[in-house]
């Protein structure tokens, strides 16, 4: 997981390219061309339960504290993504100043299945959007 300013789909579709709030985000896919340059997909991270318990998933309250995140309830958005070439500037510190601290950490391998699983699941209906961040 990372810090990330994430876009939603939402903003982006109102013309903005910033994102309004730093967020987690549960990297989804990371992929490497022959150059070396690394591409990867994010999936927001947020308080606000989803109206369709099938496009989230909840975060366990145990991986939370493991992670360093708050103590709110909070789901993985599977609907929707980012898309952008690693290092990017919308990659945001944990620690101010210091740019190796972007990341979280990792999702235990079981619920990262899970996530994974049911964002493939989606994504094979085409029910999520992605917002390209970086050309």
């Amino acid at each position: 997981m990372v810090r990330y300013s994430y876009l939603w789909a939402r903003e982006a579709d109102q013309g903005q390219e910033e994102g309004v709030k730093d967020r987690p985000c549960a990297v989804i896919l990371v992929t490497q061309d022959d150059a070396g340059k690394r591409r990867v997909l994010v999936l927001p991270i947020t308080h606000s339960a989803p109206t369709d318990p099938a496009t989230a998933v909840e975060i366990p309250a145990a991986t939370k504290a493991r992670l360093g995140l708050d103590f709110e309830r909070s789901w993985i958005v599977l609907t929707e993504l980012n898309d952008f070439m690693w290092p990017e500037p919308d990659l945001r510190p944990l620690v101010s100043g210091d740019a190796s601290t972007v990341a979280f950490g990792m999702l235990p391998p079981g619920f990262f299945r899970v996530v994974r699983d049911r964002f493939v699941a989606l994504a094979r209906v085409r029910r999520v959007g992605q917002v390209q961040r970086t050309e």
